[in-house]
């Protein structure tokens, strides 16, 4: 999946990779996508419940190798 902006929260732990996502999403215009990489075991469950409440979309996953990419599409 292609991202438009991609954001390394790898080794941050709850909540910084979320509110480094909101932050970076303010900046993004509606309907591009972004790619945050996070390794906190958190972020499965805060990234998709951070998308529901702020209106963007969760358009999937990619495990890597120590983190996950979420790409989030700009709501």
């Amino acid at each position: 999946m292609q991202a438009d902006v991609e954001l390394d929260a790898i080794g941050l732990l709850c909540p910084l990779p979320v509110l480094k996502a909101r932050k970076r999403l303010q900046s993004m215009a509606p309907g591009q996508v972004l790619c945050v990489l996070a390794s906190d075991p958190a972020a499965v469950v805060d990234i998709p419940h951070f998308c529901g409440e702020a209106g963007h979309v969760l358009l999937g996953t990619d495990a890597r190798d120590s983190a996950t990419a979420y790409f989030i599409r700009h709501g």
